[in-house]
């Protein structure tokens, strides 16, 4: 068996979604505005099998069409599905086009499904004595399991990659031989797959069915050995489960041959793959590809399998040359062509550059005398820790010519630190020379610890790029490699990767430190120079000047200053909340007969669907476990109170570990106060996140929840929080915006505005509404910016679906103009790809003309509410930056510590209560000047929650 050939089958599509799927919440998005995160997350499981296992045979079969004959046998097979996200449509080519380029045949046949031609191939390679391994996350694929197919799971998460023969499907499945799979799919059926199964059996009776009766033919046989309700279903459903056991059945004997000479892994064309990549502006990809088909890559571990045999091993570990080995033998020949040759990527290593060490002394004084008359500078700070409250500087790079800087190392000891420093408050202040930085906050705020404020005008790349395209990534390494074509040094080459033996930066040497800070300056000066440009060409340089960069300062400001936290109001809360949460796993305890894990999906889905049969279908997971995600228990809260328990629970779970425990933990030993970080470069809309803590989350429509804010107090006794919201700022603005007349001479009128549309749509006099009619207006108020359906109208509201379609409909006659600026911001996104805000801040909708209809309508959404949602966020803005201006200007001992969405939070000084109240309202009424007026609530308090 020692030579006894191994042939990986990928099945393309589980891998692609999976790819996408994984990358949701932070898709990869090129500078074209093009979501890569399928074909990424793809090719990175492809190149991970190469890499890893160094395959001699490999295909990747694909889906054409569905799976025919099983439509045929039953027409709801998979009709469940969404339609296929546009994003993984449009990368199918790409995908297809990397691996012809790779020479790796892509096996497709009309009417058949991936699933049949790896089992077709597999069952094939098997006869000609090869090793198989099916490269998917599919357990449908357990079925086929073998002497020599193997399932082989790839990496996620964090987790290894599993490789799965026959113990490992015994185990899983619960069956004696690996066809039995059929059975259990069979007999529990598949959600995923709508294939229907049978009524009431889930994971644990299919495996108590195959121990018993074999087969789903033997539990057929059988039903007299069965009682009560579940013999009922299984005689009543008996040809349900035979149909559920031929939908689930793999085909083994499709129109497909194995090919041994095709299917060879064999060199690739390395100048098609790299263009493509290109194209798709993947990097790290690229290098990855380079080194494993030209220079080499690193030795991959090998299976955990009977196929890793010693030859196989000791192949690995023969690299040639500088331990590096060859995919495709040890022969690094002329013919293999270089990474430079295609990756275009510069780096240190292959560019000319003069990065210069400033000694003491007189090369310092020289240095200083040539930095003050410069009129624009890049600075660069190396520091111990990202805190800023812990970081200690180690060193600043300075550069203001492409290729050229200096760095300036800075020493341990605080007095001889601050001695260095001193001079270079001349050039940190003078308001003639522009600062530029990759997010610029971070520096200033660790230079204000060592008493040097960084004066205006700045640049900031991070927030330049933010502002030109919001949707993409905007830390340096992308921003290089995408718009200078450069590859920058990563930090982890200097002081390691994350954990308990990574260094800090004072403990790398001087030289590595030089080259690697200055380049840092030296890329983002370059950076700034092409920004510049791009500024210009999107008409966004207004927003970013007038906006962005002076809202940094302020943001920096807000950050450093904090807010105290009341220790032991929190710990007597937490006390307090443990006690709730113990009371409410008691009640749940005795609604569900039992005690369980509440926290546990598994338990919590066991009880309330299987044990309680709370529902007649309960939705299920991928994975077969019923599922109880929020959506799905908030559905069903009215009809059980089991579930409001739960959900109750979980609320008061979320609220002690989230906040009321971890607060204490995050307050700042060396000011007793709590640091909130703001990143301005987050949600493409131009809203403000909050971090380390988020304070924007905290719960406030609950009791508990806004208890919480009690927790945030003044500095001391001569203080007051003061907090000023503003009133339906976001109603006001699509008010204005649709210039619909009914809806503005309401807010001129100063009318509660809910009142006032429920008196219109439910038409009734203004002073009759009643409490519910006001609420139901007020739930599509809100719900119309973000496109609320009838049926969502629904869920939300006491209404039924067909008073839901009733109550929008005559809003939209109610409103007539309401449902023109709707329809125009659509056609102006289809027409431009972007809309924009009241700033011109522009918000791109790569998929507003997408063929699938649930991702066009998610962007149509988008074009009508990110202008909304966009403005809002600019008129706070606006209110900061003139607030910070004014109390500067008036010199007021009073501070602007939080943003809260609509809300902004100070610590006044009780002798400046009066005219704080007065500035601040100004200020922010008149932030924007818009056709409705803009009305801000005030409030002061001991605390937060008294204050709002």
């Amino acid at each position: 068996m020692a030579n006894q050939k191994r042939l990986f089958l990928l099945d393309a599509f589980a891998l692609i979604f999976r790819g996408y799927y994984a990358l949701i919440k932070n898709p990869r998005i090129n500078s074209k505005g093009q979501d890569t995160s399928a074909i990424m997350g793809f090719t990175n499981s492809l190149f991970d099998v190469i890499r890893r296992e160094k395959p001699d045979h490999l295909a990747v079969c694909f889906d054409k069409g569905g799976s025919k004959a099983r439509t045929e046998m039953f027409e709801e097979y998979k009709a469940n599905r969404d339609e296929t996200p546009q994003a993984i449509r449009d990368a199918i080519p790409y995908i297809k086009s990397i691996l012809t380029a790779m020479h790796i045949p892509c096996i497709e046949l009309e009417g058949l499904e991936a699933d049949d031609i790896i089992g077709t191939l597999a069952k094939q390679a098997e006869k000609e004595n090869y090793q198989v391994f099916m490269v998917t996350p599919d357990k449908d694929f357990g079925q086929l399991v073998s002497e020599n197919v193997f399932m082989y799971r790839p990496a996620r998460m964090g987790n290894a990659i599993e490789i799965w023969g026959i113990p490992e499907i015994q185990k899983r499945f619960g069956v004696e031989r690996p066809e039995q799979v059929i059975d259990y799919l069979g007999m529990m059926g598949d959600a995923s797959d709508n294939i229907p199964g049978l009524p009431g059996v889930g994971d644990k009776t299919a495996k108590k069915f195959i121990t018993q009766f074999d087969s789903m033919e033997g539990l057929l046989a059988n039903t007299d050995q069965l009682k009560g309700k579940m013999k009922e279903k299984v005689i009543a459903n008996a040809e349900l489960g035979r149909l559920s056991r031929k939908l689930a059945t793999i085909f083994t004997d499709c129109d497909v041959q194995f090919n041994e000479e095709e299917y060879e892994l064999s060199k690739p064309d390395v100048e098609g793959v790299v263009e493509i990549f290109k194209e798709l502006e993947f990097r790290r990809l690229t290098d990855q590809f380079i080194k494993m088909f030209n220079e080499g890559g690193e030795s991959g571990g090998g299976l955990t399998t009977p196929a890793a045999t010693s030859e196989k091993k000791k192949e690995a570990k023969s690299p040639a040359g500088a331990g590096q080995f060859s995919l495709f033998g040890n022969d690094t020949s002329k013919e293999d062509v270089s990474a430079e040759n295609f990756t275009g990527y510069k780096n240190l290593e292959n560019t000319s550059h003069l990065y210069q060490l400033i000694e003491p002394g007189m090369a310092t004084q020289l240095f200083l005398k040539k930095l003050n008359t410069q009129t624009s500078v890049c600075f660069d700070t190396e520091t111990t820790s990202l805190d800023t409250f812990e970081a200690e500087l180690v060193g600043i790079a300075f550069s203001w010519e492409k290729g050229k800087g200096y760095y300036l190392p800075i020493p341990e000891d605080q007095e001889e630190a601050k001695n260095i420093l001193e001079p270079l408050k001349e050039f940190f202040s003078n308001p003639k020379i522009q600062k530029i930085g990759q997010n610029l906050k971070y520096d200033i705020k660790v230079l204000a610890h060592y008493e040097i404020e960084v004066s205006e005008p700045f640049f900031d790349t991070m927030l330049a790029h933010y502002v030109i395209n919001p949707d993409m990534r905007h830390n340096m390494e992308v921003l290089a490699e995408t718009y200078l074509n450069y590859s920058p040094k990563p930090i982890t080459d200097l002081i390691g990767k994350k954990g308990k033996n990574q260094k800090t930066m004072r403990s790398v040497a001087l030289e590595e430190q030089k080259e690697y800070a200055v380049e840092d300056a030296d890329i983002t000066y370059q950076l700034k120079e092409f920004f510049d440009k791009e500024l210009e060409e999107t008409q966004t340089k207004k927003l970013y000047e007038e906006m962005e960069l002076p809202l940094l300062k302020v943001l920096a400001e807000m950050e450093l200053e904090g807010i105290h936290v009341n220790r032991e109001f929190l710990k007597t809360l937490s006390d307090v909340l443990e006690t709730d949460i113990l009371s409410l796993e008691k009640t749940i305890y005795e609604e569900a007969g039992e005690e369980f894990n509440i926290g546990s999906p598994k338990q919590l889905g066991e009880i309330l669907f299987g044990k309680l049969e709370l529902v007649d279908k309960p939705k299920k997971t991928k994975t077969g476990q019923y599922s109880t995600g929020e959506e799905v228990l908030s559905y069903l809260a009215d009809e059980h109170q089991i579930i409001r328990d739960v959900l109750a629970w979980r609320g008061l779970v979320k609220l002690k570990n989230t906040y009321v425990d971890a607060l204490p933990e995050q307050i700042e030993p060396k000011t007793g106060r709590v640091h909130t970080d703001y990143m301005q470069t987050v949600a493409a809309t131009g809203r403000l996140s909050s971090n380390n803590p988020n304070l924007q989350n905290i719960p406030i429509r609950t009791e508990r929840g806004r208890e919480v804010r009690k927790a945030f107090i003044p500095r001391d006794e001569n203080h007051i929080l003061l907090a000023a919201d503003y009133s339906q700022i976001e109603l006001r603005i699509i008010a204005a915006l649709s210039e619909e007349e009914t809806m503005i001479k309401a807010f001129k009128d100063g009318e509660d505005i809910h009142a006032s549309t429920a008196a219109k749509v439910f038409d009734v006099p203004l002073e009759e509404v009643t409490r519910e009619q006001r609420s139901n207006a007020k739930t599509v108020n809100f719900g119309i910016i973000y496109g609320v359906s009838a049926f969502g109208l629904s869920n939300q509201t006491d209404l039924s679906r067909s008073e839901s379609k009733e109550l929008i409909e005559t809003y939209y006659k109610t409103y007539p103009k309401l449902r023109d600026y709707m329809d125009e911001q659509v056609h102006f996104a289809r027409e431009n790809g972007y809309v924009e805000t009241v700033m011109g801040r522009r918000r791109y909708l790569k998929d507003i003309n997408a063929k699938n209809n649930i991702v066009r309508s998610a962007a149509e959404r988008n074009a009508v509410n990110a202008p909304i949602q966009g403005s809002a966020a600019d008129i706070i803005k606006v209110a900061m930056i003139n607030i910070q201006r004014k109390l500067k200007e008036n010199k007021y001992r009073s501070k602007m510590l939080l943003q809260v969405h609509d809300e902004l939070i100070f610590d006044v000084h009780k002798e400046e209560l009066e005219a704080l109240q007065k500035m601040v309202k100004q200020e922010m009424e008149h932030a924007f000047e818009l056709s409705v007026p803009l009305d801000v609530e005030i409030g002061t308090g001991e605390n937060w929650l008294e204050a709002h």
